[in-house]
């Protein structure tokens, strides 16, 4: 025998197709499934476990994780072609600062020679429009002379891969990577400096007073 309340409460949930779907409905989604399953199973018939275990195990928790790790996957690989995206959008930006830099350095080598010297780099460099496109890089020509030396390999001459690569490594601020290597360069020169003082230092002890 079934209490009047119970029948009442089965009614309202599970009497007709309708009550049965939308309270399904409610358990699937509500994550109170205990609520409508344990008055069934306790006062109905305990064959009702049995359905509400299957139910649960695949429903509820199999599929919601299927469903999950279908959106995480859309989600990564979404992700992953706008890194992609970026990085083609970084080379062709950079592609273009290079066709650009050219530019200049056909305008600046009045010689057409395929070199810059010194005086064509600071000729350049006094445009007002070249100015301007040097700033917006972030690249700081204030001192000509002490950017032409940065970008000369110590011949006096200036070639293009030079240009475009040095102006592209000075564009922006300093990278870690970069003052990383200059750390390392002037350890490596102290070494060096400390190998050559006691050189120096030996050669004093056999020198005759």
């Amino acid at each position: 025998s079934i209490l009047l309340e119970s029948r009442i409460w089965i009614y309202k949930r599970y009497g007709t197709s309708a009550r049965s779907f939308w309270t399904v409905f409610e358990l699937t989604f509500s994550g109170g499934w205990p609520n409508y399953a344990r008055l069934l199973v306790e006062e109905v018939s305990s064959s009702f476990a049995v359905f509400f275990f299957v139910y649960i195990i695949v429903v509820v928790f199999a599929m919601f994780r299927i469903i999950t790790a279908l959106f995480l996957r859309d989600t990564l690989a979404f992700a992953s072609r706008d890194a992609e995206a970026a990085v083609q959008e970084k080379i062709k930006q950079k592609e273009s600062y290079a066709s650009k830099l050219l530019d200049f350095f056909e305008a600046a080598d009045t010689s057409k020679d395929g070199f810059l010297t010194l005086a064509e780099f600071q000729t350049i460099l006094e445009e007002d429009g070249v100015k301007t496109w040097m700033s917006i890089m972030e690249v700081d020509v204030h001192d000509t002379e002490h950017l032409f030396n940065i970008l000369d390999s110590g011949d006096g001459l200036v070639s293009p891969e030079e240009f475009v690569q040095g102006i592209l490594r000075l564009k922006g601020q300093a990278r870690s990577q970069d003052v990383l290597r200059i750390m390392h360069c002037c350890d490596k020169l102290v070494q060096d400096m400390a190998k050559l003082k006691d050189w120096a230092d030996s050669l004093d002890g056999r020198s005759p007073l």
